[in-house]
C-alpha cells in the first residue's frame, strides 16, 4: 500500500470519455472483481522475474528464514515480483499477529545468481505491518466491529472491495479487501519490541501497553478503500457522503484517523491501485477522527 509502486500509480491520470469522467479501459485496467494480482509489476523487473521463478524454492526458504529469525514470525509466500537487481517476495504471516509484507532478495542478472543470503526489506515496511497485526490483537473487539462495518457497507451500498487474492499478492501492512492501516509513532515501535522479546505476549498485555501509552488519534491511519460495484459507473458522490455518515455515526470502531477512498470499478493491474482522476478522496486531508 505504501510502496513506491502504488505512489507512482496514484500520480497517473486516466483519460475520461465524453466528459463523463468514466475511465477508459486500457490493457492495464481490469474490473476489481476479476483482479487477483496478475500483471502486478515493478520497474525493469522482466529479467529478474524469470530468474526468480527458476529459483522459487530457494527464494521461499530464504525469505521464510528471514522473517523467522528477524521478526519471529512464520510466513507463507504468495507472490514473486521481479524488480531492478532483485525480486520482491510478498508474504502473509501465519496466525497472529496477522499482516502482509514483502522482503527483497537481490539478484545478479549477469550471472543469474540469486543472493539468498542477503535478504532485506525497505526501512519500516515490515515493522509497520507488524504493528498492525499487534494492534489488531490488542483491540480484537474493535477490529471485529470494523470488519462487520465493512461487510454491512458492501451489503447496503453499490460498492465492493478488492479480492482476497489481490490483497495476498500485492498488498503490504495490515490490509483487508476493504481497508488498510498505517502507524506513525514510536509507541508502536515499542509495541513491536514487546512481541520480538516474547512471542507469547498476550492480547491483554498488548492492550494494556497501548492504553497506558496513549497514542494520538492521528498516529493510526485507517483507509477504507472501495470501488463501485458496476462497470462504467463513476464513483457516486451521494454514496460517498452516505458512507462517510456511517463511519461518523458508528460506535465501537478502532481509535484512529479514517479516510474513505471511492473509485470506479476499474483497478490498474500493474500497480494494484484504483486511484484515478475520477476517484473521490475528500477525506484525505480532513480525516474522520474516531476516539
Amino acid at each position: 500500500m505504501d510502496t513506491e509502486n502504488t505512489k507512482s500509480a496514484e500520480k497517473e491520470t486516466v483519460a475520461a470519455t465524453g466528459g463523463q469522467g468514466i475511465a477508459l479501459k486500457t490493457e492495464n485496467l481490469v474490473s476489481v472483481q476479476e483482479y487477483t494480482g496478475e500483471g502486478y509489476a515493478l520497474r525493469n523487473g522482466e529479467e529478474t522475474d524469470k530468474i526468480a521463478e527458476a529459483n522459487r524454492d530457494a527464494i521461499e526458504v530464504a525469505v521464510k528464514k528471514f522473517f523467522s529469525e528477524k521478526y519471529k514470525t512464520e510466513v507463507i509466500v504468495h507472490n514473486l515480483v521481479g524488480a531492478v537487481d532483485g525480486v520482491s517476495v510478498f508474504v502473509e504471516s501465519v496466525g497472529e499477529p496477522h499482516f502482509h509484507a514483502f522482503a527483497i532478495v537481490p539478484i545478479d542478472v549477469k550471472s543469474k545468481t540469486v543472493k539468498t543470503d542477503s535478504v532485506w526489506s525497505q526501512e519500516g515496511q515490515i515493522e509497520n505491518a507488524l504493528s498492525g497485526g499487534l494492534f489488531a490483537m490488542a483491540y480484537d473487539e474493535e477490529m471485529a466491529n470494523l470488519d462487520n462495518f465493512a461487510n454491512l457497507i458492501i451489503k447496503d451500498y453499490p460498492v465492493v472491495g478488492k479480492t482476497k487474492e489481490a490483497v495476498e499478492n500485492t498488498d503490504t501492512g495490515y490490509s483487508t479487501p476493504y481497508y488498510y492501516m498505517s502507524f506513525f509513532t514510536d509507541v508502536f515501535d515499542r509495541l513491536n519490541s514487546m512481541y520480538l522479546e516474547n512471542q507469547n505476549v498476550s492480547k491483554e498485555e498488548l492492550r494494556n501497553f497501548l492504553d497506558e501509552n496513549k497514542f494520538e488519534t492521528e498516529a493510526v491511519k485507517i483507509t477504507i478503500n472501495l470501488f463501485m460495484k458496476e462497470m462504467n459507473v463513476d464513483p457516486d458522490k451521494v454514496t460517498y457522503s452516505q458512507i462517510i455518515s456511517e463511519i461518523e455515526s458508528t460506535n465501537g470502531l478502532p481509535r484512529g484517523a479514517y479516510t474513505l477512498l471511492l473509485h470506479d470499478n476499474l483497478i490498474n493491474s500493474k500497480y494494484g491501485s484504483g486511484s484515478k482522476n475520477n476517484s473521490i478522496e475528500e477525506t484525505t486531508i480532513n480525516e474522520i477522527m474516531k476516539e
